[in-house]
């Protein structure tokens, strides 16, 4: 392994490191900027849209719009920033073009990938590493300050497992090793919950919005607020609350009737709220009955009324 140097000419801490950013999408491009912030040096980054180029000019000023094979040239870090499908094709085509090279840390953000899809840069003396920080990326500025305690999952070798933590500290998050195995699972777990959160809010204010609710981000912004933090730092099946964890049967069927009447500004009906409606019913009932907290009658009443009828909508 190539060691970098003890300490930098260019600034007094030791072993900075010349990165290289691929690309300049939402999380590559604060990255990068996180690691200037801790004087490591920005070599080159990789933008093709326009979207991106905006960003790195933003986020990475000065820093020159270099090809791929040149960055990972320049780089003694390289930070694949990349898309989950693009991330196998790219390790692999630059391998296939000799340009990985003994001892440089190849550093991908996907999480769910470890460091299995690195082995083509792996086989050519690279250091492969897994760090993907748990959060959403916005690609502004506002997202460094966020970094600082942002859980990140670190997968590596054992030898180079520190190399990733460290890496963590330094862009200000908390590291947590995380195995090979787990990976898909555990990206599967928060892309449910911060994805699939965005799809249920966004669904919350279509109803609202076509109830005739002038600010529908402000109505629900406490009650959101409340629940989320609640989800957060108490127990989520004695916290739940609503006509499902109640067992109100009739209420249940009240939703499903007026959100089937709805329709958006332009007449179309939101059968895509009608049925996430459902489904997150019916798995609420399946919950509370595992849990033994609604049973008999009542949970057969508010699986009734949520089987849904044949008539087309």
């Amino acid at each position: 392994m190539t060691e970098p140097p003890t300490r930098s000419a260019r600034s007094g801490r030791p072993g900075r490191l010349d990165v290289g950013i691929i690309s300049a999408g939402r999380v590559g491009a604060v990255l990068g900027s996180a690691l200037r912030a801790v004087d490591h040096r920005i070599v080159g980054v990789h933008a093709v849209s326009e979207a991106s180029r905006e960003r790195a000019e933003m986020l990475l000023p000065a820093v020159p719009v270099l090809d791929v094979e040149e960055i990972v040239r320049r780089a003694e870090l390289v930070v694949l920033a990349v898309p989950d499908d693009a991330l196998a094709p790219l390790v692999t085509g630059l391998a296939d073009l000799n340009a990985w090279r003994t001892g440089q840390l190849v550093v991908h953000t996907s999480g769910r990938y470890g460091t299995g899809i690195l082995e083509p840069a792996r086989r050519s003396g690279a250091i492969p590493i897994a760090l993907h920080p748990a959060m959403t990326f916005s690609g502004w500025s506002v997202d460094l300050a966020r970094l600082v305690g942002c859980p990140m999952a670190v997968t590596a070798p054992p030898a180079f497992v520190p190399v990733g933590q460290a890496l963590a500290v330094e862009l200000g998050g908390e590291p947590f090793d995380l195995a090979e195995k787990a990976r898909p699972a555990y990206h599967a777990a928060l892309a449910h919950g911060a994805n699939h959160l965005l799809t249920l809010v966004g669904q919350a204010e279509r109803v609202l919005e076509a109830s005739g609710v002038a600010d529908a981000a402000a109505t629900l912004g406490p009650l959101l607020t409340a629940a989320l933090d609640r989800a957060l730092t108490e127990d989520t099946d004695a916290a739940l609350t609503g006509p499902v964890a109640r067992g109100d049967a009739g209420t249940v069927r009240s939703h499903l009737e007026a959100l089937g009447a709805l329709r958006d500004g332009e007449g179309r009906p939101l059968n895509d709220v009608v049925d996430t409606y459902r489904a997150l019913a019916e798995a609420t009932l399946a919950r509370r009955e595992a849990t033994g907290r609604l049973t008999g009658d009542r949970a057969e009443a508010v699986r009734t009324a949520l089987t849904p009828d044949e008539r087309p909508r």
